[in-house]
């Protein structure tokens, strides 16, 4: 089985509150990516609450984002409507649900060949969920596709890629 999973492509990491031109720019990318995909595709969700600004996370980032209930916490529609599965909400970078989730399908319905992350950001929550799947499918291919993702800076966009390349996950669609 493969496995591709959209990271946080969320209303607020796009065009809101931590927007970027980069990340509105691979919205189309994301989008092809799905429809082209021949596997299971699974998405995640940066799901913060109103006391966001209280957290450690909020008290080193102090930009209220993806606040439950939110237009900004909303996977962007044209993304969403290619999705057929809920998706997995999470309170940090990393996704532990989605590191057991995928262990499940691999132990009790097929076995994963790879895994393919795409989605914002890439030095964030890309980087981290794909450490995590590296940790929790070791004998599978992780991948990530660097045409669908963007970084919260161009320049932590390829340091994230290159940190990626020495943990033995597969880059493709660099420039």
């Amino acid at each position: 089985m493969k496995i591709l999973v959209v990271v946080d492509m969320q209303n607020d990491f796009i065009d809101g509150a931590l927007g970027t031109k980069e990340a509105e720019a691979i919205v189309p990318k994301v989008a092809d990516k799905i429809k082209g995909f021949d596997g299971r595709v699974i998405a995640t969700r940066d799901t913060h609450e109103e006391n966001y600004l209280e957290s450690q996370e909020g008290r080193k980032l102090p930009v209220s984002h993806c606040i439950r209930g939110t237009k900004g916490w909303e996977i962007r529609p044209e993304i969403q409507e290619l999705i057929q599965e809920l998706p997995i909400d999470k309170k940090t970078f990393g996704c532990l649900d989605l590191g057991n989730t995928l262990q499940k399908y691999d132990e009790w319905q097929e076995k994963i060949e790879s895994v393919t992350l795409v989605g914002l950001c890439t030095d964030i929550c890309v980087i981290s969920n794909a450490m995590i799947v590296k940790a929790a499918l070791p004998e599978a291919a992780v991948i990530v596709d660097a045409s669908c993702c963007a970084g919260v800076t161009p320049e932590s966009h390829k340091q994230a890629l290159e940190a990626m390349k020495v943990c033995q996950i597969e880059i493709i669609g660099e420039e």
